[in-house]
């Protein structure tokens, strides 16, 4: 009976593909913050966090007992508009050997941090990759991670609901480390930031990231809710700090602006703290 329900769910997906496309579980985008507020090593901890991620037991596990046993994945690195690039560019994984390759276009040498944030811009980029990418996904995901919020492009909620729009869900990994804590732009509540501005889509989530020790097991464990389209069960966060350290189920409805809080307040540090640039 479940695998009748799960072939009349594909069904109607399968009808629209075309010839030329090959069905995954999932087509997922991971878009990695290297803005300015990123050190040289936090960069790095980043790409062997997903490298490591990637190639684990419970990942290739998660990808194995999907419908089609195969996902589609890309690695990106943003900051400003113009600084936006693929690391590695999508390639299937179904077993082993192809998350080891894709793991090893991660393990480049790392450029220079770039200067400001712009999640919106983020967002933008991330959606058009999956347009005419060669896959068809039961699912398609937006996996971003960061250390602070929009400063810089347009807002990011308008960024947020076109993806939604398109069927596309964005979950969020907010880096709230103690290095973050000495920087002038630091948010403390980057979670509730996600929550409210950035992620969107049935079954998506925040996951914040206390320690620079702890990354590489929150991408594990969000690469396997993600890959294996598990949706979490917690209740959402009403009020900041609510369920801190644990994983925040966003219910916002379709569209919603954010509530009360203040989606531009990135952009409002900004102002406060800008500096010429050299």
């Amino acid at each position: 009976m479940l695998l009748l329900l799960a072939l009349l769910a594909l069904a109607p997906t399968a009808l629209h593909a075309q010839a030329d496309e090959e069905m995954v579980d999932v087509e997922l985008v991971m878009a990695v913050d290297v803005s300015e507020s990123m050190s040289p090593l936090e960069l790095e901890i980043q790409r062997r966090g997903y490298a490591e991620a990637i190639v684990s037991d419970e990942v290739m596990t998660a990808i194995r007992l999907g419908f089609t046993g195969q996902v589609a994945v890309a690695y990106v690195e943003w900051a400003r508009p113009e600084d936006i690039r693929v690391v590695a560019g999508w390639s299937i994984i179904r077993n082993r050997q192809d998350a080891a390759l894709f793991a090893a276009q991660l393990q480049t040498k790392f450029t220079a941090t770039l200067r400001r944030t712009s999640i919106s811009a983020a967002l933008d980029f991330s959606a058009g990759l999956f347009d005419n990418n060669g896959y068809r996904g039961l699912r398609r995901v937006i996996d971003i991670s960061g250390d602070g919020p929009n400063n810089l492009g347009r807002a990011v909620t308008l960024a947020r609901d076109e993806a939604l729009a398109k069927g596309i869900v964005i979950n969020g990994l907010p880096l709230i480390t103690r290095e973050a804590r000495d920087r002038e732009w630091y948010l403390a509540d980057l979670d509730q930031y996600y929550v409210n501005c950035v992620v969107g889509g049935p079954g998506s989530f925040v996951l914040p990231v206390y320690g620079w020790d702890r990354f590489g097991a929150a991408v594990q464990r969000k690469l396997v809710l993600e890959l294996a389209g598990i949706k979490p069960r917690w209740p959402a966060v009403a009020s900041t700090g609510a369920g801190r350290g644990g994983l925040h189920h966003n219910a916002a409805v379709f569209g919603a602006s954010g509530g009360e809080y203040d989606c531009l307040i990135g952009e409002k540090i900004w102002r406060r703290i800008a500096k010429p640039v050299r």
